[in-house]
């Protein structure tokens, strides 16, 4: 289903996004922690299961971590040997530069086949070295192109800063990517003129409109959010400002989430701009968890409005 959505440019793609296991988890608190996802997701009305490769990103600020870095198993690795069961597309996330044109190789066959499609993203910081470049990636990617689609990240606080995420994405189409997936959306305005930029540079260079999936997460404490801005996410000063003063942070910050899918959905819909969501659970708290599946239920439940105004 996802595969067909990306490919017809459908709007209301819904995703859900995990983060795999540390390194360190012993083996049979993974196996049951897999079956709770498995579970979990099975029942949720998504259309595909995103899989982070966790990355260390302390290069990129000077500011102190707020939560300690902790390896993550390899996200192919966890969805082979403990998602099997799972019957859903998957997207796995794999930072390009970390690996040799032989290992990217690999990987793409390995994919191939398999309902699994990658989103490939670029250095953590601007002096890693990488061992292969995003363009060259692309170009290996391109054997496989007939069966599977090849996702990007796209990063709205960058557009504000630097005014050039719509000339990004578009050298990535021109590559082969048909469907962008957002960091955390905290300020659905910098999202808002990243996709008003992106119109126009796409139809003044005949590319057609990629997918947009914007990814929605859950903040379940004041920590978080600290976390949420030390990963270079903007929270607006209203949203930021609710969730301080919130009696209930968590509850409030799935209000919000809601309230910038019907603002982001309504303008694309609006502009023509295919587009989904991604709900993200990358917490290991009981109550965040199921917060995250009450978003999921809440997005769901507004795409099919807009799909039957769209019929309309």
């Amino acid at each position: 289903m996802f595969l067909q959505k990306i490919k017809n440019r459908e709007s209301g793609v819904l995703v859900y996004g995990i983060t795999p296991p540390k390194l360190n988890t012993p083996l049979e608190k993974v196996a049951e922690s897999a079956k709770k996802n498995i579970e979990r997701i099975q029942a949720l009305p998504v259309d595909a299961l995103i899989v982070y490769d966790v990355q260390d990103e302390a290069t990129r600020t000077a500011e102190a971590r707020p939560f300690p870095f902790q390896p993550a198993m390899d996200p192919m690795e966890y969805c082979n040997s403990y998602l099997s069961e799972l019957s859903l597309e998957k997207i796995i996330y794999r930072p390009a530069g970390k690996y040799t044109e032989e290992e990217i190789s690999d990987w793409f066959k390995n994919m191939d086949g398999n309902q699994f499609y990658p989103v490939l993203v670029g250095i953590p910081s601007p002096d890693y070295v990488p061992k292969i470049s995003l363009p060259q990636a692309y170009e290996i990617w391109s054997e496989y192109q007939s069966s599977s689609v090849l996702g990007a990240i796209c990063i709205p606080e960058r557009h504000i800063v630097l005014n050039d995420e719509d000339q990004r994405m578009m050298d990535k189409i021109k590559s082969g990517v048909s469907y962008f997936v957002t960091q955390c959306v905290l300020n659905e305005d910098y999202s808002i003129k990243m996709l008003q930029s992106l119109k126009e540079t796409c139809d003044n260079n005949g590319l057609q409109l990629p997918t947009v999936i914007f990814t929605l997460s859950p903040c379940g404490s004041l920590k978080t959010l600290q976390f949420i801005e030390w990963l270079g996410i903007h929270v607006s000063d209203t949203h930021k400002y609710r969730l301080q003063n919130a009696s209930d942070i968590l509850n409030e910050s799935v209000n919000i989430c809601e309230e910038i899918a019907k603002k982001l959905s309504g303008f694309c819909a609006d502009n023509s701009i295919p587009f989904g969501f991604n709900i993200e659970s990358v917490a290991i708290r009981k109550e965040e968890v199921e917060a995250s599946i009450n978003l999921v239920k809440k997005v769901d439940a507004l795409l099919k409005v807009r799909s039957l105004v769209a019929q309309d």
